[in-house]
């Protein structure tokens, strides 16, 4: 059964947002996307209506993500749950793979310079190559990440995404890091919703899915999430139309 478009209202709602792609859509370069005061304004708005319970869960670093929801400061999940930023802002990291991320780096970086289109992005305790610009070169791409994870040794996987391979501590994940807002205040005992694109949220859809939470898939592609919005504009509608509903039933309730 495909899955529905979208879960019905939930007000005591814990947010758990991914960007690229599902809040924002995906540039040419990581470095291309801006956030317009619109969509800083539905963030604020979001965490406001949750009392608090709003956290991004991203692939991109917690500093990366400082720089592009400035002057927001809120609980972030960076580099697929390698890094943890709580609500209390206390930082959560996951235990580095020392030099072996180091190698990996090296080791793609010389291939990028060898292929026009691939890009390589440097996230601290992770590594990503980029082959939207050259959608031919997925094979390179390919071989390159898992010949420099495999001389890199243990402590390191690799994680898939659209038009990306990334390599990042072993044993961390979205699912993880929405496991562990969930734990603390002020999302512990609310209703979690996800929103993804990607194949690295499949695991945060699954965690969600286990709590009674709702799960929503952002774009095409078979997933474990029950609900689906078609890309990233159709959800920042979707994330507005909950507002007003909230706000509705919020002014409802003081009357």
């Amino acid at each position: 059964m495909p899955p529905a478009a979208t879960p019905p209202f939930t007000p005591n709602a814990a947010w758990f947002l991914d960007i690229d792609g599902t809040l924002l859509d995906i540039e040419d370069r990581p470095e291309e996307v801006r956030v317009k005061p619109r969509e800083l304004k539905l963030l604020e708005d979001l965490r406001m209506a949750a009392n608090g319970a709003l956290a991004l869960v991203s692939g991109r670093s917690i500093a990366k993500l400082d720089e592009l929801f400035e002057p927001l400061r809120i609980p972030v999940a960076g580099q697929h749950g390698a890094e943890r930023r709580d609500a209390a802002g206390r930082l959560h990291r996951h235990a580095s793979p020392g030099q072996g991320i180091d190698l990996v780096l090296g080791r793609i970086s010389r291939v990028a310079k060898r292929h026009d289109g691939l890009v390589v992005e440097n996230k601290g305790q992770s590594v990503a190559l980029h082959y939207r610009l050259a959608p031919q070169l997925a094979g390179v791409a390919h071989a390159a990440v898992h010949e420099a994870a495999a001389a890199a040794g243990p402590g390191i996987e690799i994680q898939g995404g659209k038009m990306v391979y990334e390599v990042k501590p072993a044993g961390c994940d979205k699912g993880k890091a929405i496991a562990a807002f969930m734990r603390e205040a002020p999302f512990a005992g609310r209703v979690p919703i996800f929103l993804g694109d990607d194949l690295t949220d499949e695991l945060g859809f699954r965690v969600v899915n286990r709590m009674g939470g709702h799960a929503i898939k952002v774009g095409v592609g078979t997933t474990a999430a029950p609900y689906r919005l078609a890309d990233p504009a159709e959800a920042r509608a979707w994330l507005r139309e909950w507002l007003a509903h909230w706000e509705s039933t919020r002014d409802a309730a003081r009357r």
